[in-house]
């Protein structure tokens, strides 16, 4: 495996590398690393793919600007086409997980000649509406603890995070996955809580992640900080003002949901299932695949069933 620096403006991106043929770009999302994608990169390069996987601004060794407007959507997809045009010659299949399928999705979106197809994984594609996403979590969440309300704050969260990063990764990735209790990472909480209040510290931490694993995470946020990761929640705002454009747009090109059953994403609105109907907003939705007993990190909890959906998607094409 390669790793590349491509460049957007003042922006440089990190981008681990593998294979030759047409390109897939996979875009991970909080809190992690191009390293999510380890078992993706060689599966595809093997079937004839060049596959890339990048370090999203704020994390790892791309760059990471301290203001919160670097890390809008149309900041984020700016970098995607950037390393489309670098290393796909203006053209690529893209993968995006938690963050990242936003991020993906959005690309499709705003650069739909160099984005031939597009799967996301654990966040299904939700056109941009007349409403704020911070205003609707104010008003589901209104007396109770939510993350993402929570991460609005600047610094506190940092602090929080950084005082251990090895126990906070260890408890966030556990609180989301399939091995935890069903949406531990939702379990009610006082507003004035804090993110890793009542998570769990698993020993040992499940099998899909192992130490050496972890260890590649802990030592990129030691280094990194989470401020960079963090603003993208800040963010989301500026987005609302700057994607009025998109509000209501169907995704054109072909695509493709996966997602763990146990992932809590599916009940971030109370009483509504994120995943009954993936492909509402998807002119060429080509299918989901919900992976049983699975959680939030679907390609490094079950890498196999995920490489399975994602294959049968690409041979579609």
């Amino acid at each position: 495996m390669d790793f590349v620096s491509v460049k957007n403006g003042e922006i440089g991106l990190n981008v681990a590398l593998k294979g030759n043929g047409p390109l897939i770009l996979c875009v991970h999302g909080w809190p992690e690393l191009w390293y999510s994608w380890r078992h993706q990169i060689g599966h595809f390069a093997d079937t004839g793919y060049t596959v890339a996987a990048m370090d999203v601004r704020g994390y790892g060794g791309s760059s990471k600007p301290d203001e919160i407007a670097a890390y809008t959507l149309t900041e984020l997809t700016s970098d995607v086409a950037a390393v489309i045009d670098e290393l796909g010659s203006g053209s690529a299949i893209l993968f995006g997980h938690d963050w990242g399928a936003p991020i993906v999705w959005h690309t499709a979106l705003l650069y739909p000649q160099k984005v031939s197809a597009v799967a996301g994984l654990s966040v299904p594609y939700f056109p941009p509406s007349e409403l704020r996403i911070l205003e609707l979590w104010q008003q589901l969440y209104a007396d109770r603890f939510f993350y993402q309300l929570y991460f609005q704050q600047e610094g506190l969260a940092e602090a929080e995070l950084e005082a251990d990063v090895a126990v906070s990764l260890r408890k966030a990735y556990f609180a989301i996955s399939g091995d935890a209790d069903l949406d531990q990472w939702l379990e009610p909480k006082p507003k004035d809580a804090r993110l890793l209040d009542g998570l769990i510290d698993p020993d040992p931490f499940p099998a899909w992640m192992s130490k050496d694993d972890l260890q590649v995470y802990v030592d990129a946020f030691t280094a990194g900080g989470f401020r960079g990761p963090i603003n993208r929640y800040r963010a989301q705002d500026l987005d609302h003002e700057q994607l009025v454009d998109l509000h209501g747009a169907t995704l054109t090109q072909p695509s493709f949901f996966v997602g763990g059953e146990r992932d809590a994403v599916r009940h971030f609105v109370p009483g509504n299932d994120a995943y009954a109907d993936p492909g509402i907003a998807c002119a060429d939705f080509r299918g989901s695949v919900i992976i049983p007993n699975i959680g939030h990190w679907v390609q490094q909890e079950a890498p196999e069933q995920t490489n399975k959906a994602l294959g049968e998607f690409l041979a579609g094409l």
